[in-house]
Formats: C-alpha cells, structure tokens, sequence
C-alpha cells in the first residue's frame, strides 16, 4: 500500500474548493484579485494533492517562497509533474516537491529527523545539537552554530515539514507527521535503519551511515561486522537495554554521535578513547557512576550530556582536555566532584547545570566550581547555575553582563542557607547581559530581590520562569517590554499578588498612564497552596475583601474609576491557574483589557465561587476540580466550555456564542439545574441544538 492510499484511509479528503481556499490561505495571500488570477492553476496543484490538507499545506509552503505569478507556478507544476512520474502517488509527490525545493543542508536536517520512531517528541535543543555533531550546519561569520541551527528548525516548522506541539509556548518541541517520515525514511533507507539491530546479521551494511535500535532485551548484541562495513556514523538506544557489550565501542570507530540514554548502562569501558571522530555523546538517564579518564582523547567532541546519572557524583581530571567542547549538560546529577579548569574550554556555549563552589587554588579536582571559572566563556548562550547557595561574592558585577551571546539563564538554589544576605549579595552581582530572552529563577530564599529585576538590563526578555521563591511577594516584572511568556510555580510564601508585581504603587501619576505586561500572551501560575488575593491596583484589594453583594458592581465601577487610563495585558492569550485553592477572586480589571484572551483554565481553584463578567473571553474555558464554583455567568464571546468535578455549580447563564459544552461524568445531575437553559438559548439564537459531549477520566 502506498503512502498516499495509507493516508486517504485515515483523513477524508477535501473538494477541489476547500483545498484551494486551504492553499491560498497557508500562503497569506491577501489581495482578493491576486487570488483570483491564481485560481485556475491553483485547482491544478489541490488535485495534484489529491485533496490532501497535509500535501496542500506542504505545497503551499514551496509556492509561499516564489513570485505570486501564474508563469512561475507553471514552472513549479511542470517540476510536479515530472515528480509524480517517479513517485507512487499523489502525496509523495507533494511531498518531493516540498523536499527538492529545499537547501542541501535543510535536506540532510530534515531526514536526520525520521531516525526518531513514530509519535516521538522532537526537542528543539536535542535536535539542534544532533546536527551540529554531523556536519550539517553551516559556520557563518559572527554567528553562533547553534544560532544558525535553530533557523533551520524553525524553516522546517513553517514550511509543514515538522509540526510544532501546540502546548509548547515557543515551538521548542515538534513531531514529525508518520506520513514525512515514512517519506523520509523512502529517501534514506540505505543508510538509516531503526529497529532491532540483530536482524541485520547476514546483511551487508557498507551503506549504512544512521542506526536507531529498538529493543526490550536486557543486553544488546551486536551482529558480526567486519571494518570495511562499520561506517555507521549515528547509533541511537530507544527504549534501551539493561547493559550493552563492549564491542560496540571497538566496532563502530566512526562513530560521530552516540546516544545511550535511557538504559541502565552502569560503566563505561576505557577504550571510548579510541572514538576519535566523536563529536558527540549522550548518556542522559544511565546508571554510569564514573566516566574513564581516556575521555580526555576526544579531541572533536562538541557535546556531552550527562542528565539524570543518579549515581555519577563527580567528573573526570581529563574534561578539562576536551578543548572542542561546546556543550556540557549536567541537570539533576548530583554531581560533587569536578576537575579545575573548565575555563579552558573557550567554545562552551551550552553549559547546563554548572555546579557552583568555592573552587581551589591548588587541588586538581574540587568541590564546584568557582563563578570565575565562567569569565572567560565569552561564548556562552545558555547557562544553568545550580548551588547558588555555595557561591561567594565575586570581585565585580560584569561577570554575566560582557556575555553578548547570552539567551538563556537558570539562577537555582538548591537548599537553603542561613546566611541570606550573602546570597542576597550573589543576586545582586548576577547582571545578565541586555540581550538575555529567558531567566529562570528558582529556590531563591532571599527577603528582596536585586535592583536590577524589572529594570532596563531586562529589556530584552521574552520567557520568565519563577518556581519555589521563598520571598512574600513577587518582583516587579510588569512594566517588561518584551515579556511574552511567565510562568509561577510553587512559591507558598505568597500570600496576595498585588501593584507591586505590576511595578506601581498607589498614588505613582506614572503608574496612571503605563501598560502593564504590555506584550505577555501565557500567564500561567501553578502550586500556590497560600495565595489568597489577586489585584493589579491597590483600589481592588478592597473590593475583592469586602466580596459582591447586590451593590457590588455599582462599587466595583466606582472604585476602579482612579486607574481607568491603566491598560493591562492587553495582549494576553492564555491564563492559567492550577492549584491555587485559597484564591477567593480574579481581578476585576481582567476582563476589561484583555481582548485577545482565548484560553482560560482554572484547575482546583476551590475557593473561587464565581466565574464571571469576562466579555472578551473568546474560545475555551476549561474548570477542573473546583469543588467550591458556583457560578459561571456574562461569557458572551466562549465557544467551548469544559467542566469537570465542580458539585456545587448551579447557576451557569450569558454565553451567548457557546457552541460545545463538555461535561465530566460527575456532572451529570448538578447540570441539570443549566443545561436546558443553554440548550434553549441555543436554540433560539442559532436555530440548532448545542453539541454536549461526556468526558471521561483516563
């Protein structure tokens, strides 16, 4: 069966029509005579699709890159044609289409991605690093590998041949649709191989470059492979082995990349020296408690990943002879040990759970390292500082601030210290530079934040992650310019958000004319077992104390009139509010600004009684386990409604535009109080029934 025959089997297809407005429209052409001159030929590319929306959707992404003219079309239909003659169908002709038209190095990118088996979840950073270990990349002048490697991730993204996880706020994760990589795999299928290693015995495997073994055996086994044949150059482990024969370093000595995570491989034999080609090695998730010291002889290896080695506690003296290194991952592995010098290694750009110490003056191996060790790592684009609490005072404040190729910081204090004004000192000394996007802070235990938080030096952030702060309060974040993404967890020392995390006090004249989160899109704050109250001005706090009797709204107009010029998240997307269970009300300001708002959900909120007078809420409300709601009312704009464990919601009325309603199985009688109404209200505004469907606990 081909691939196109699989596909018309899982999906139906759509008529000549509604795939050229599919076309049309994935390629943002806006001028309605623009549309029109191209319709004919356009028709010609729909059925050439079949009516496929995945191949349509791929050929507008090749159209989308050319002149809107019908002669250059005509162009690209004659190269289709001659295509389908030497494809099976349809969509693999689509789908070459899409794949001729791209740049070699995007080629080999987007092939390289079917070595992940079905259904797998592509990282961006994991991804991005196979690459540069293969050669794929391009160096370009003042531009860092790793810069140029995720503008190929992201080509791949708009132009369909990856598809981003929608849950992802910055597209850092995809999956490859199983139709592109079976294609894919069609293309590559001399040199890449994915499944159970053993049934290539017999097999001549002189053109195999890629191997991604599947397997549940507790050891793996190699088939006989003479040195003529072993020129495999990637070997992945998928669901790995309890342990692996040694030969596998002895027979693959081309090897590039190695990836033997998620097994329970416990050492590592001291002849991995003689992988000279290796430019990469992952044992993430391995129960390795030690590396040898021949590690010291790969020379070429850029990446080293040792995430979640639960029993590998210290590091090699050698690692500081790995002058080619770019990348050092060392999350949640406990690691006490570490050689000196670290700071040799000028082309780190990607160091990831650096365990900070005191450092020494003399031994060779030492307890963490020094934050010093970091000043002359003038490359570095992402650094996870860990045991902060161990880090003394540095001798300035410019250590982070020189680092122009810095996106990415992680401050996190693992356990806490008595002496808080020393780690108060540290904070304030850790000025990320003006062009950092991302900070994530976390496990910080002193009673202020540093100056510099919510100043100008941020000005540049795009993503804030705060998780386990012990202050009371948050930091004034709100006046950030480009802060698109925040997210809160787990900070049970706050007990009221108030106009200090907007940045602005009662009386501020300033405050009256500013935006507050001026371009936040995801808000999402999850873990607050205290926090009680939320407000943005200190005219709501009061409101919100007294409650709403039968005069509420009345007051609430008067009181809110002082911050009537005060716009707030004006661009705010998705809010989310996971267990939060003594939270009494949303602010009141929340439904006045923020019309793009289209995704609301509200998960054991148990305090909350009311979900209401939000007009500019435009799609998905989803309430879970809220078993203190009683009202939901005046959601004129929600089309979809989702409510699950909430035994006490009896009035549910105003949602004029509500076009499916979900109800959990325990909702089944406190909803009869409602769901006529709705269905009534439906009726009569629509001229149909409302859609109502039964969700059931996984």
């Amino acid at each position: 069966m081909t691939i196109g025959t699989q596909y018309i089997h899982r999906v139906d297809l759509m008529s000549v029509e509604v795939g050229w407005e599919l076309l049309w429209k994935s390629m943002n052409i806006d001028e309605e005579k623009e549309v029109h001159n191209l319709r004919n030929i356009g028709i010609e590319f729909v059925r050439k699709c079949g009516c496929l929306p995945l191949a349509i959707k791929v050929t507008a992404s090749v159209l989308a890159s050319r002149d809107q003219t019908e002669n250059e079309w005509k162009k690209i239909l004659s190269k289709y044609a001659c295509s389908q003659s030497m494809l099976s169908d349809e969509m693999e002709g689509a789908l070459y289409l899409s794949y001729n038209e791209l740049p070699y190095r995007l080629k080999q990118c987007f092939l390289y991605c079917a070595l992940y088996v079905e259904d797998y979840a592509i990282l961006r950073r994991v991804i991005t690093r196979l690459w540069i270990a293969e050669g794929f990349v391009e160096e370009r002048q003042d531009q860092l590998l790793e810069d140029t490697a995720e503008e190929y991730y992201y080509e791949l993204i708009h132009r369909n041949l990856l598809q981003p996880d929608n849950k992802s706020f910055d597209q850092a994760e995809c999956k490859m649709h199983d139709l592109l990589r079976q294609f894919a795999l069609n293309i590559s299928k001399e040199e890449c191989f994915i499944g159970d290693i053993e049934t290539l015995r017999g097999v001549n495997m002189s053109k195999l470059r890629r191997v991604t073994v599947v397997s549940k055996k507790d050891k793996l086994v190699l088939p006989r492979i003479n040195k003529v044949e072993a020129k495999v150059r990637t070997f992945f482990t998928v669901l790995g082995p309890r342990s692996i024969e040694d030969t596998l370093f002895k027979k693959f000595l081309l090897l590039r990349v190695l990836v033997l995570n998620y097994s329970l491989v416990q050492s590592i034999p001291h002849h991995i020296g003689k992988l000279i080609h290796l430019r990469l090695l992952d044992f993430d998730y391995t129960g390795i408690s030690c590396l040898p010291e021949s590690i010291g002889s790969l020379k070429n290896l850029q990446i080293l990943s040792l995430n979640y080695c639960d029993v590998l506690h210290s590091l090699p003296s050698a690692m500081s002879q790995l002058y080619s290194l770019r990348c050092l991952s060392l999350l949640d592995t406990k690691i006490n040990q570490v050689p000196k010098g670290i700071g040799k290694l000028k082309f780190l750009t990607d160091v990831r759970g650096f365990p900070v110490g005191e450092g020494s003056n003399n031994a060779d191996v030492q307890d963490g390292w020094g934050l010093e060790e970091l000043s002359s790592a003038s490359l570095l684009r992402y650094l996870t500082l860990v045991k902060l609490e161990r880090a003394a005072c540095c001798s300035t404040n410019t250590m982070l601030m020189d680092k122009k190729h810095l996106k990415a910081l992680v401050l996190e204090w693992t356990s806490y210290s008595e002496d808080v004004r020393n780690t108060e000192k540290v904070f304030e000394q850790l000025i990320p530079p003006v062009n950092l996007e991302t900070l994530y802070i976390v496990g910080f235990f002193g009673r202020r934040y540093p100056s510099w938080f919510g100043s100008t030096c941020l000005s540049s952030l795009v993503h804030v992650i705060l998780r386990n702060l012990r202050c009371v309060g948050l930091p004034p974040i709100g006046q950030l310019p480009n802060l698109k993404y925040l997210r809160i967890e787990e900070s049970y020392a706050v007990t009221k958000v108030g106009p200090e995390f907007v940045g602005c006090t009662k009386g501020d004249l300033v405050c009256s004319q500013l935006v507050a989160f001026p371009k936040l899109e995801w808000l999402i704050i999850r873990d607050m077992p205290n926090w009680e109250e939320w407000s943005f001005f200190e005219e709501e706090i009061e409101v919100a104390a007294n409650g709403r009797g039968e005069d509420g709204p009345a007051e609430i107009q008067k009181v809110n009139a002082p911050s009537a010029r005060v716009r707030l998240l004006p661009r705010l997307v998705k809010l989310k509010l996971d267990g939060c269970p003594k939270l009494r009300a949303l602010p009141l300001q929340l439904g006045l600004d923020t019309a793009g708002l289209k995704h609301l959900e509200l998960i054991e909120t148990n305090n909350l009684k009311a979900v209401d007078d939000l007009p500019l809420l435009s799609e998905l409300l989803i309430i879970n386990r809220c078993e203190g709601l009683e009202r939901l009312s005046n959601l004129p704009q929600v089309s979809e409604l989702r409510v699950n464990g909430c035994p006490n919601l009896r009035h549910v009325d105003g949602l004029d535009s509500l076009r499916q309603l979900w109800l959990g199985v325990d909702m089944e009688e406190i909803s009869r109080c409602w769901v006529h109404g709705l269905q009534k209200q439906h009726q009569r505004l629509h001229g149909e029934d409302l859609d109502v469907y039964t969700m059931f606990s996984s």
